[in-house]
């Protein structure tokens, strides 16, 4: 059956399809195949159902406005190219502990004769290539629903 998710959360892992028949179906995250760990609500879905859950649920639209949800990988990339020796672009993917270092790095760091700071540039370098590299999918997949802040 095809659906469209209209909510889900990542922390309690549990969502609600529309399917095409009209009916609403709960799901949880291990519903989720393929390499799916999360979903946004709008996404199209293919799925079976199964003592009135929905199961076996796949995304059959990969574009990028359902799956980058409120956080953009060009504005991450940006901020890491242009502010990324105080750490910025960590602190808008929320990652604060990560910004923290790499602000405290950037700034108090020139004590070092600017070796920490030239460190953290280099780091926020290697990161904005990343970010502009990686496909939208694995873009939010681990920087906005996982748990990576490096690299």
């Amino acid at each position: 059956m095809r659906g469209k998710v209209l909510s889900y959360d990542d922390y309690t892992a549990a969502g609600l399809i529309s399917g095409d028949d009209g009916a609403r179906y709960t799901f949880t995250r291990g519903g989720l195949m393929g390499d799916a760990r999360t979903v946004t609500a709008g996404a199209d879905v293919d799925f079976e159902v199964s003592d009135g859950v929905a199961t076996n649920i796949y995304v059959t639209n990969a574009n990028s406005s359902v799956l980058s949800g409120d956080k953009n990988k060009i504005v991450a990339a940006l901020l890491a190219f242009f502010l990324g020796w105080i750490g910025i672009h960590k602190f808008y993917l929320g990652k604060t502990t990560a910004g923290v270092l790499m602000l405290l790095g950037g700034t108090v760091g020139w004590i070092t004769f600017g070796i920490i700071p030239f460190i953290v540039g280099v780091i926020a370098f290697v990161e904005f290539i990343i970010y502009l590299v990686k496909p939208d999918g694995e873009f939010h997949r681990d920087y906005v629903v996982g748990n990576k802040s490096w690299f």
